[in-house]
């Protein structure tokens, strides 16, 4: 079995990421999360993926042309194992109605070698469900929106952290400059969290063995 060595995860704004799990003998797999459209503002990166994920199908979340290669496309919930990657999709609400005000929403699960990530999407439940939580297990790397007014926003963040317990938490979908809808900004996120500044960083590469059983961490990507 190829063995993978170390992930990197980048960030281009909104929930739109791009894991790049290398392996051994120069090989990798290439995971995309919700790309968006331009017509929200923002520049529409280079991205090729063997596997691609929607949380749900509005245009800053679905833009699957801007995708090059030919990924394998997943839109929902279900269990997949594409490349010895193990993904799952969990139903979920983009609101705190039960979808009756923005419909549905699915979280993401991705294994790789042991390390567990979990992307939220566009979750706008306050909290998770016990069914929820059991899918989603334990997380080392979470993606959290923390924008507010589309999803949950710094007061309801640090609830749904505090039911995971993720090892490393990555902040999205919040204010950016250039994006044309209007959310609360990242200031808010980290003033409730009780920080004052924080470096952001261009990508984030990490290994099984970087992984800290310690408190929680906080990571902010540039976009």
């Amino acid at each position: 079995m190829i063995k993978f060595i170390y992930m990197t995860i980048l960030w281009h704004g909104q929930s739109c990421f791009q894991i790049i799990a290398r392996r051994e003998k120069n090989n990798q797999v290439l995971i995309v999360i919700d790309p968006f459209s331009e017509e929200i503002g923002l520049r529409v990166p280079k991205m090729e993926a063997d596997i691609l994920l929607v949380t749900h199908q509005h245009r800053d979340y679905n833009n699957i042309k801007a995708v090059s290669g030919s990924p394998f496309l997943i839109e929902g919930p279900g269990e997949y194992e594409i490349k010895e990657v193990t993904l799952q999709g969990i139903p979920a609400w983009h609101d705190n109605l039960l979808g009756k005000e923005r419909g549905v929403n699915t979280i993401y699960t991705i294994e790789v070698e042991g390390m567990r990530l979990c992307h939220l999407g566009d979750l706008g439940q306050k909290e998770l469900t016990a069914d929820q939580l059991e899918k989603i297990g334990e997380v080392d790397i979470l993606m959290i929106p923390v924008g507010g007014i589309y999803t949950i926003s710094s007061k309801e963040a640090p609830k749904i952290m505090a039911q995971i317990e993720p090892k490393i938490i990555i902040p999205m979908h919040y204010q950016i400059p250039k994006l044309k809808i209007k959310l609360d900004g990242l200031d808010k996120f980290l003033k409730t969290m009780g920080i004052k500044s924080i470096e952001s960083l261009p990508k984030l590469s990490i290994k099984k063995k970087d992984l800290s059983e310690e408190e929680a961490k906080i990571i902010v990507l540039k976009p």
